[in-house]
């Protein structure tokens, strides 16, 4: 993972197990889903809807156009939600949207 080793809101003493897209990763408490995936060396969180162009995290809030993610599974599943807002918490399950 490539974080800073101190500083921050992020408790750096727990880890937490999440997945996206499938893969396994891990974080830590206070990290956000784009946080996490950013300190795991994930880049590219989906494709634009035309032309299927890359795209990743852009902004640190709730302006993020292009990190659009999914949570959960089946009929509990919530699309549309900003990689950047979604907090971190053991055994998330996400996937990308357009990928």
């Amino acid at each position: 993972m490539s974080r800073l080793a101190a500083g921050g809101l992020i408790d750096r003493s727990r880890t937490l197990g999440f997945r996206f897209d499938g893969r396994a990763y891990t974080g830590h408490p206070g990290d956000t889903l784009a946080s996490a995936l950013l300190a795991n060396g994930v880049r590219l969180l989906g494709r634009s809807f035309k032309y299927h162009r890359p795209r990743g995290v852009l902004s640190a809030g709730v302006e993020e156009p292009s990190a659009l993610v999914e949570i959960g599974q089946g009929a509990r599943r919530t699309p549309n939600l900003a990689a950047t807002t979604v907090e971190l918490y053991d055994r998330l399950e996400a996937s990308s949207q357009n990928r």
